[in-house]
């Protein structure tokens, strides 16, 4: 059992290709976990051990986040390393939902990208303390200080350098620690482990002193101790470590490390800083709903001796069956206990348990307070709360965002058929954002996911693991409608059919909904004008669910509907014949033929694209984005490579990948996002409507 206090739980996160994977390679080397390195796109052939899928091997990128378990120091750390594409941006939410710390690695060259603004959002939203980890600082164009002003501006964090380089690109030989004021060099050859601590060059020393005064400056602002300290002369290193400590920990500081993961530069100090300045389970504060006493919030506690609770943060299909990560929170599960699913309200026993290092895991007898381990063959959800049989609480869920792509999919015969519902009855259960539905007016297969690697990765799977061939339709849109006037609705539904019939009137008008700028976007609001009763109060629910259904398929292209306030002010009912069906018909209806008058508007998602080319390219960047009615939100240049970032609707942004490689000779990159839902011209939006009433009739 390890002890809470000297254990970690840990994420690497950041930008494409900043070297996350690269950096968790050389955790696992340097905490003696592995005996030798390979490289992401090994040319030995082996690839990374934290990338175990073989399609992960062949594009050198990671798609399902690996979960390991290092020691360094004496402490334990539970390292989990993450994807970058916002693809998989479900396996990043997953796995910060149950980490206490981050690692954000930026690259020395590319600074704040715009996935890394999608890490940190994700990162304040479930409250995570980071360091910053600044890697490549060996890259032609390496500035380390330039990406610290970033994490400042873009990202708004305090934060503050722990040490500075001595000599950068391919001059790097090591850094000066300004918590200790030493230089450190990182030696190859056999004492590779081996920090060498020295005296700062004296060239550096006037730099480092200036930035150990912004250091301690920065870190002051957040304890009064080290203020103290700092009026008396008396600075030690246990005070300043303290207090950086504390101030990370609350979030009021993000200190920044530097290096080169793939030169094995600066990764021990990194591993220091982990130890010395993120929080273990304890420090951090974890809140569970009690679903027995009206879902009030209650404090867990990192105590072995209490009930146990338990979260499914992530499921996986192995060779042996299902395999359920679980973080646990209070308590600690053994081999043959029983426990408590909150959500499907069964129970199950503990079977297997286990620690996972990538693709390959040792058994425990029983995970503590605070530890990341897995079970073997449970029933569950992603997201499932497991707890003592005596308690049932929830812990709060992750949030999981909207698909905006979808693709038909053909099995090519039975056989494929049969394998291909097992593969995607697996995606769907490992991947909320991955979704499937049986389309009922054209009787296709149709999955929807994040974008268009993410099904790409997905169908290449069904195939490679699932032996299951299929053939793919046109991407689809996830569009929206939505309206853009007041229109008022009086309607009667009546229906005489022998016996009572069915009697409704309501009247009231919908307006849009004007979106407050709130974390969650408002859809739908329901507001009841009701006076003397004109319909009972029992009928008004009734009313709020049609409404709803109606909202759900917009009669112009059939896509839900977006910003709606609805509005009841009068109605009539009968003794006999009013019903809650009939409520709810009226309310549709009513709806429906108002919505006809509120000058009805389709909407399309918009992408927020961020393309990084070599600056020669930047004019046929430009008319690219031009070209499929993109808007350039800004553009930024250095000495080597160009980034736009740019607004384009999803449906322009199909195979934007094969022209962008033949438009920049294959430099160029890109990655895009949801940013938001903007009204599609007209042209376009008569063409949609065209295509949905020919769909209509067929």
């Amino acid at each position: 059992m390890a002890n809470v206090h000297t254990l970690r739980n840990i994420g690497i996160s950041a930008h494409i290709d900043s070297g996350k994977t690269t950096l968790s390679e050389r955790i696992l080397y340097y905490c003696n976990k592995i005996h030798e390195i390979h490289e992401v796109r090994g040319k030995d052939g082996v690839g990374a051990t934290m990338d175990s899928m073989e399609l992960e091997r062949e594009r050198g990128i990671t798609i399902a986040s690996a979960a390991t378990n290092v020691i360094w120091r004496d402490h334990e750390i539970n390292v989990i390393d993450t994807p970058g594409h916002v693809d998989f941006t479900i396996e990043v939410e997953r796995s910060l939902r149950v980490l206490d710390g981050a690692v954000l690695v930026l690259c020395s060259v590319g600074g704040v990208q715009s996935q890394s603004l999608t890490v940190d959002r994700q990162m304040k939203r479930y409250h995570v303390p980071r360091i910053a980890f600044i890697n490549k600082c060996d890259r032609t164009g390496a500035n380390p200080y330039r990406v610290k002003n970033q994490l400042v501006e873009k990202l708004g964090l305090n934060a503050v350098l722990m040490q500075i380089p001595i000599g950068l690109e391919d001059r790097l030989e090591g850094m000066v620690d300004l918590v200790t004021m030493k230089a450190l060099y990182f030696d190859a050859g056999p004492h590779k482990d081996q920090v060498r601590e020295e005296e700062i060059p004296s060239h550096l020393l006037e730099e480092a002193k200036a930035r150990r005064e912004e250091l301690l400056d920065g870190v002051s602002l957040c304890s009064d101790e080290l203020m103290e300290a700092m009026l008396e002369e008396n600075v030690t290193v246990e005070i300043l470590n303290k207090a950086i400590r504390e101030a990370t920990i609350s979030l009021q500081l993000c200190p920044v490390f530097m290096g080169s993961a793939y030169k094995n530069k600066g990764i021990q100090p990194l591993l220091d800083a982990v130890v010395n300045y993120l929080p273990n389970p304890t420090d951090v504060v974890n809140k569970a709903l009690d679903l027995d006493n009206h879902e009030e919030e209650v404090i867990l506690h990192s105590d072995d001796d209490l009930p146990t609770v338990a979260l499914a943060f992530k499921l996986e299909d192995g060779q042996y069956g299902q395999l359920t990560y679980i973080r646990v929170y209070q308590g600690k599960i053994r081999k043959g206990d029983e426990l408590y699913n909150t959500r499907s309200r069964r129970k199950f026993r503990v079977g297997r348990l286990i620690r996972m290092h990538a693709s390959t895991m040792e058994d425990l007898t029983e995970a503590g307070s605070g530890e990341i381990a897995a079970l073997f063959g449970i029933d569950c959800a992603s997201g499932d709360t497991f707890c003592d049989p005596k308690l049932n609480y929830s812990l709060s869920s992750m949030y999981v965002p909207n698909p905006v792509i979808s693709l038909a999919v053909k099995p090519v015969d039975k056989k494929a058929s049969d394998n291909m519902a097992k593969a995607l009855n697996r995606f769907t259960k490992e991947d909320p954002t991955f979704r499937t539905f049986v389309d009922p007016e054209s009787n296709q297969t149709i999955i929807q996911g994040m974008g268009e690697l993410h099904l790409e990765v997905y169908v290449e799977r069904m195939k490679r693991e699932y032996k299951a061939e299929v053939e793919i339709g046109q991407p689809e849109v996830a569009y929206r409608e939505a309206i853009t006037a007041r229109a008022d609705f009086n309607y009667t539904h009546k229906k005489q059919t022998g016996g009572s019939g069915q009697y409704a009137r309501v009247a009231g008008y919908i307006e849009p909904l004007v979106d407050t700028g709130g974390d969650e976007p408002v859809n739908y609001e329901f507001v009841d004008e009701i006076k003397g009763g004109t319909i009972p109060s029992e009928f008004i629910p009734s009313c709020d669910k049609g409404f709803q259904t109606a909202i759900k398929k917009g009669s112009q292209v059939g896509f839900p509907i977006l910003g709606v306030r609805a509005v009841i002010n009068d109605g009539a009912w009968h003794a006999v014949d009013s019903s809650d069906m009939a409520f709810q018909t009226a309310a549709l209806s009513a709806f429906r033929e108002a919505f006809e008058r509120a000058k009805p508007v389709i909407l399309e998602p918009i992408m927020r694209v961020e393309v990084v080319a070599p600056n020669e390219f930047q004019g046929s960047v430009f008319a690219s984005i031009n070209q499929r009615r993109g808007m350039i939100v800004s553009s930024t240049e250095d000495t080597t490579s160009s980034t736009v970032v740019a607004e384009v609707p999803l449906s322009e942004m199909f195979g934007y990948s094969t022209v962008l490689r033949s438009l920049t000779q294959g430099k160029g990159e890109f990655t895009m996002e949801i940013g938001k839902y903007g009204r599609v011209p007209v042209s376009v939006s008569e063409e949609l409507k065209k295509a949905y009433q020919e769909k209509r009739k067929h």
